[in-house]
Formats: structure tokens, sequence, C-alpha cells
């Protein structure tokens, strides 16, 4: 099953680092805030992703076309041959397929734009800003049991709009604004989706998540899975510090794998 990446966005909260680079490849420990969901997903054992680029896609793609420099001891032999040698080379058992999807395309039409690389076939899908511990095999089997359309991962957190309005069964009445007694559950992403999706996406200007989920929530096709463990996405330079200090201080939840790419807890420096 593949995974989807929403990463096409302009980041505009993170005006300094988002100017040369879009939000997604903005380093947590050293690396991408991208790989860190990537290799989580990897841990659950799904290694294929689509990504939908968009804001300075190049370089998206050129960091992976450079994966193996930017994680593996490197020789120049620049004397004679110019020749290139690797040591102690990390891999990963990834197949990642980089999209242009457009500069303003939005978040709907990104992913119409990589229907082809879906084809007929279920998929995850999650914005590449995000990070959790959620159980992604507790979330699959939810998945499967409903049959409905898409499942969206909830979790309660304050802030001003886009409030869920859950069922005791757990489908998503509606989207709705903040009321004063809410109990918060908003859309984390971490989405299953079936193939019939795409049949709600008009084109390029369609809003995935007020033209697609709230259509789906309105025919009872819409589930959500709770969420009660950790989540938190990377919109400012305070949230990018909270999940910075996590990382430094070993208490990152997401961070599953054992770590093979240098002490992340360092944030990615030393002392020199």
């Amino acid at each position: 099953m593949k995974v989807v990446l929403l990463a096409g966005g302009h980041g505009t909260r993170f005006s300094e680092e988002s100017s040369y680079k879009p939000k997604p490849m903005i380093e947590v420990g050293g690396m991408p805030i991208i790989w860190h969901i990537m290799k989580f997903y990897s841990y659950y054992g799904y290694n294929e992703f689509v990504i939908c680029a968009g804001y300075k896609q190049h370089i998206i793609k050129k960091w992976f076309g450079d994966y193996f420099l930017y994680t593996s001891d490197v020789t120049f032999d620049l004397a004679e041959t110019y020749s290139i040698d690797f040591h102690d080379i990390h891999t990963e058992p990834w197949r990642v397929t980089v999209v242009d999807t457009g500069l303003n395309t939005m978040t709907g039409g990104r992913l119409k734009r990589i229907q082809k690389y879906i084809g007929d076939e279920p998929f995850m899908m999650t914005y590449g800003d995000g990070v959790c511990d959620v159980n992604i095999e507790n979330l699959m089997e939810f998945h499967k049991g409903h049959g409905k359309i898409a499942t969206l991962t909830s979790v309660m957190l304050d802030q001003e709009k886009g409030i869920l309005d859950i069922a005791e069964n757990n489908s998503v009445r509606a989207f709705r604004e903040k009321r004063v007694d809410d109990a918060k559950p908003i859309n984390a992403g971490y989405m299953v989706l079936q193939p019939e999706v795409f049949r709600f996406i008009d084109g390029d200007n369609t809003v995935f998540e007020k033209d697609v989920l709230e259509k789906l929530a309105g025919i009872g096709e819409l589930m959500s899975y709770n969420h009660k463990g950790f989540w938190q996405c990377m919109d400012t330079k305070r949230e990018h510090d909270v999940l910075e200090g996590m990382v430094a201080r070993g208490e990152a939840p997401w961070m599953k794998w054992e770590d093979t790419h240098g002490d992340l807890s360092s944030g990615g420096r030393d002392d020199v």
C-alpha cells in the first residue's frame, strides 16, 4: 500500500527557512521532518511513497537524489580521476515518487494529480509537517472494519476552528466552528482512503479538507480513528522548537525506529 505525503505548500509561517526550501524539508534533529514521517511509516512496513510536491519541488527531488551524500561517509578523489566512493552506506527500503503537483494547487487538486501513481487501490495519506505515534496497524484494522471510503485520525487539541463533529460510532458527521463546550477533536491527518475518493475531486482548486472530507461526512462515508497519544504539527517556529527539544532530550515518541544515521538526539550538531 502506498503512502501519499502532501508537501507542496509555501509554509508562509516559516518566513526565513521557507524562503529557500519547502516546509517539509525543514530539519528536526538534523533531518527533514518529511524524513521523520517516512521513517515512521517504514517502521510499520510501508515503504512506497508518493510525494505531492509544489513549492520549490526541485529541492525535494535533489535531496532524495543525493540521499547517499547526506547519510554516508564519502571520499572525493580530486587528485586524479575525480571519483566518489561511499563508505558505511545507509539505505532505506523505500520507493519514492516525487510529483510536481503545481505551485498553487489546492490539497485536493494535488491528490488528483497523483491518481495515476495510485491506481485502483486503497492508500494512506498525511501532511508533510506533522508527526505522531499513532499505531498504523490498528488504524488499518479500524479502516478495514467499517467499509467506508475514508478514515482520518483525530486528536484532542485546543484551537479556534476546524472542529470535528464525531458520533458515538466514530463516524464524522460534520466539520464545524468551535463552541465553548467543545471537546476539541481535530483532523490530525494520517488517513486511509479508498480509491473512490478521487470521484469527489473536481480539479486543481478542490480543497481536500473542505470540498472532499465535508462531502464524505455528509453522506456517512468518513470515519474517525480517535488517537489519544502524541501528535504535533509544525506550523510555526515555536512548534519546530518543541520538536527539536524532544529529539534533543531523546523524548520523541514518533521515533520508534533504530537510529542508523548518527545521534539524532544531538540535533545533528556537535561542539566543534
